[in-house]
């Protein structure tokens, strides 16, 4: 009986996700979440024909050292700067993400954390469960935030979060303006209420700023004391991209000395950890890396990350073709060859 083909899975998943990879393979999966060292990745990848892997697992041309059989890795997320895809490809070894299926999801999230930071729902919050709201004599000025409706959206990256971020803010009655690497088509800035502007003119226009693009080399503190100083004092900066797109050193001095009204952020330079000037702030909203975690959007990037997984290894009705190829060349030369 010919064994199965094995697959290893970097962290803990839906066991019924787990089920459909082990109807088809040999299936090793971590119970427990945890970050794997280069040592630690390349020995799991010696010796498995596939991978599943999140964003904490940097898998680059060491990693791949002596993984001969490895032919597909799956991320599990959008974002796949922890992927080398030059080491991948010249390894033969497909790489896979799950885009469109955490959009709304996202785009839910980005809006929580702006309406949560103009109205300083996390420092209130704060307040009241320390037990001062009792005896506090609070004032009809106290706990002023900014109002968000009828204010000027403004959208760093239009892609699939930035379009339906900027979707939501028509119910807002808000003016959405945009800057992006290239324009939108007509029919989608009508769709989204939005005008293209410059990057200098959003940051100087925007009373609410979102971060929706790609993490690069170029797009490394695309946020940081320049760009910051020509905002407004009473803006809002928003973060769902990547962390190290900000300079979060130069965001908590902006917050500190008022020259930014507030933030909230759900990405973060050098993550897990956090800069330490931005937990001191009260004028700043802090989640961990969570915008995608509705159970319906995480379920959905597992089965897709498996649909890759499945397709890559020959398996299923699509078979050879996986739904979501970052490095389709691989594709084109396996087919090739065969």
């Amino acid at each position: 009986m010919t064994a199965k083909p094995k697959v290893w899975v970097s962290r803990p998943l839906f066991p019924d996700v787990l089920a459909r990879l082990a109807e088809h393979f040999d299936v090793q999966a971590e119970a427990i979440e945890r970050k794997h060292g280069p040592d630690e990745l390349k020995a799991r990848l010696a010796d498995v024909d596939g991978a599943l892997v999140g964003l904490a697992d940097r898998v680059d041309a060491s990693v791949l050292e002596g993984a001969r059989r490895l032919k597909v890795v799956a991320n599990l997320g959008v974002g796949h700067n922890n992927l080398d895809l030059d080491a991948l490809t010249r390894a033969g070894v497909l790489a896979s993400n799950t885009p469109e299926v955490l959009t709304e999801s996202v785009a839910d999230f980005a809006w929580a954390l702006m309406l949560a930071a103009a109205r300083r729902v996390g420092a209130a919050e704060r307040w009241l469960r320390a037990g001062q709201w009792p005896g506090s004599n609070m004032r009809f000025d106290d706990w002023l935030g900014l109002d968000v409706h009828g204010r000027t959206l403004g959208i760093l990256g239009m892609g699939r979060i930035g379009q339906g971020i900027a979707r939501r803010g028509f119910g807002f009655d808000m003016r959405v303006l945009y800057h992006n690497r290239t324009r939108l088509p007509e029919a989608v800035e009508r769709e989204c209420h939005a005008a293209l502007v410059s990057r200098d003119e959003l940051l100087r226009q925007a009373d609410f700023l979102v971060l929706v693009l790609p993490f690069t080399p170029e797009n490394r503190h695309a946020i940081g004391a320049l760009e910051l100083s020509r905002m407004k004092r009473s803006a809002v900066l928003v973060n769902v991209a990547r962390g190290g797109i900000v300079d979060d050193a130069a965001l908590a001095a902006a917050l500190r000395s008022g020259q930014l009204a507030a933030a909230g952020l759900d990405v973060f330079e050098g993550e897990p950890s956090v800069h330490p000037d931005l937990l001191s702030l009260e004028n700043v909203v802090l989640s961990p890396h969570i915008a995608s975690a509705s159970e319906e959007t995480r379920r959905a990037m597992a089965n897709l990350a498996v649909d890759n997984v499945i397709a890559a290894l020959g398996f299923g009705e699509s078979a050879g073709k996986p739904p979501t190829p970052l490095n389709p060349a691989v594709l084109s030369r396996a087919t090739s060859k065969a």
